[in-house]
Order: C-alpha cells, then sequence, then structure tokens
C-alpha cells in the first residue's frame, strides 16, 4: 500500500491543458465506455462489476479507433483485431483530481493512465479501466478520451490525443526494464523540470532527460533516449499551462508531508526500520 502511495504522489505532477467545462454534466455523472466486439454476456457482467449505473451516457469504441491511435507506437499484433477495454467515468468536483483504478489491466499501470488522460487534459473524474479477461490495456485510453469529447462537446486535438497514447507506451515499455514506479518517477521528474526552467531546444530537452536518469540510476538505450527526446519535445510544443504543473507539484509536496507526519506512517517507517537492523545483525552474525 506505501509504495502505491508513493506512486501516486509522485504522479500528481499532472500536465494541464485547459479545457471547455462538462456542457451538460454535473458532478456525479456516469459516462461508460464499452469495446465494440464484446458479447453480451461480457457487457453485462462489465456493467455489473461496474456497479450497474443508472441511465449512464455509453460510448463504444471500435477496434479502427484503437489502432488510429496506437498504431505508430505498438504493433499491430498487440493492438489486436478486437475493441475489449472498457472503463467507467464518474464526473468529480472542480478541483477533485483524478484518480485510477483497474481491473484485469497487465501492462498499462494506474499511474500511466493518469499521466496520459492529464495530457490530453482529462482532470476532476475518478476512472475505472476493465476487462472481461487479463489484456493489455492500451486500448482504454482511446475509449475515455473519446468519451470525454462526446461529454463535453469539445474536440480534443488530434496531437495531444496522439502524444497522451504515446505517452502512455513508451512509459510501459520503459517499465518493462526498470519497473512501474521507477518509470512513472522518471516521467514525472523530467515534467517537473520541464515545469520550473521550460527548456528552449530540442537539445535542452535531450540534456534534462540525460540529466534526470543519471540522478535515477537509469540506463537508457540510445533508442530509448531518442524515443523520449521526441515525445518531451512534442509535449514542449502543445499548448500547456506550465505554471499549472508548477502548482500540481506544490500540492503534491504538501500532501506527501501531511502522509509523512501521519501516526500510522511514522509507525510503519519505524517497524520498518527495526526489522532491518534486526535483519542487518542476524546477517552480521553469520560472518561471526
Amino acid at each position: 500500500m506505501k509504495n502505491r502511495l508513493l506512486a501516486l504522489l509522485l504522479s500528481v505532477c499532472l500536465l494541464s491543458v485547459p479545457l471547455t467545462a462538462f456542457a451538460d454534466s454535473a458532478p456525479g455523472d456516469v459516462i461508460i465506455t464499452l469495446g465494440e466486439n464484446l458479447n453480451e454476456q461480457q457487457k453485462t457482467a462489465l456493467l455489473s462489476e461496474m456497479g450497474n449505473p443508472e441511465e449512464p451516457l455509453i460510448v463504444y469504441v471500435t477496434n479502427q479507433e484503437e489502432h488510429k491511435y496506437l498504431g505508430e507506437y505498438i504493433s499491430k499484433a498487440q493492438i489486436g483485431t478486437r475493441a475489449i477495454s472498457s472503463s467507467r467515468i464518474i464526473i468529480g468536483e472542480k478541483d477533485s483530481e483524478l484518480s485510477v483504478t483497474t481491473h484485469n489491466i497487465t501492462w498499462v499501470s494506474d499511474d500511466m493512465y493518469m499521466n496520459a488522460m492529464s495530457t490530453a487534459g482529462v482532470k476532476d473524474a475518478e476512472v475505472y479501466v476493465t476487462a472481461p479477461f487479463a489484456v493489455s490495456g492500451t486500448a482504454a485510453l482511446t475509449g475515455i478520451l473519446k468519451a470525454y469529447e462526446t461529454t463535453m462537446n469539445i474536440k480534443i486535438p488530434e496531437e495531444q490525443k496522439q502524444v497522451a497514447n504515446e505517452e502512455m507506451v513508451k512509459t510501459a515499455k520503459l517499465s518493462e526494464s526498470i519497473g512501474d514506479d521507477k518509470a512513472v518517477q522518471f516521467m514525472n521528474e523530467v515534467k517537473q523540470e520541464i515545469a520550473k526552467n521550460p527548456p528552449k531546444t530540442t537539445e535542452d530537452i535531450r540534456a534534462l532527460i540525460q540529466r534526470v536518469a543519471e540522478q535515477l540510476g537509469i540506463q537508457l538505450t540510445g533508442d530509448e533516449l531518442n524515443g523520449l527526446v521526441s515525445l518531451f519535445d512534442k509535449m514542449r510544443n502543445l499548448n500547456i499551462d506550465w505554471q499549472q504543473v508548477g502548482k500540481n507539484l506544490e500540492i503534491a509536496k504538501g500532501k506527501f508531508d501531511e502522509i509523512m507526519q501521519q501516526e500510522e506512517t511514522k509507525n510503519f517507517l519505524s517497524a520498518f526500520g527495526a526489522f532491518f537492523k534486526k535483519l542487518i545483525s542476524i546477517i552480521n552474525g553469520w560472518f561471526n
């Protein structure tokens, strides 16, 4: 639980892209996205899993749409030929922030979804991503963004949706070698630096990525480095409110400090420290 909590705090560094307010929606409204290729039994089971919300707005997602937004970043075989991933989105109060939980999603973590959704401008919502069986989860973002466009009666710029999908895939790929938490931490720390001191050139982006990777002890391959430079360079040229990113970082730091001062956290750290000292003592005994 503590690791997930820390990862959640790290992921509060969200990219803020201003979007029009929901046209006809209100806090508490529910939007459901369903893969077009689900059979009736699977649809019924997923709706039950999502709590059988009353009169939700239901948006269907096609496999063609999935290929449109993922085709540049992962293979056709990985995307597959059926639209299966589904989600439930509950609209929150203004400034309630974004939360994500998943079920049967094997490759994309909660925090990866959060970062990608915020890149596309999604905020103030509780999102649940699921499937009737284990899937990678890459296609779910397509449905979520389509649902937001429908509900808000707006058009998210295509380049913004592409960058959000690319960020999700690149973070997931990076996690294969360094782990989910480390990959999310790396991506967020790069964003933190961009928020504090926006780079002016592509070479500035490259130097920043290399510096953060070195600080975190991450060895990037040439292809990984070039791919990340391309991604963050695209972000740099989007209409992102980097001042708001800085504010989000302050919120994240405040929450972290608050959690560290809680009695439960202190007790956990104290118990862990005592266990670690005892373990060191036992190991020393082996050699003496």
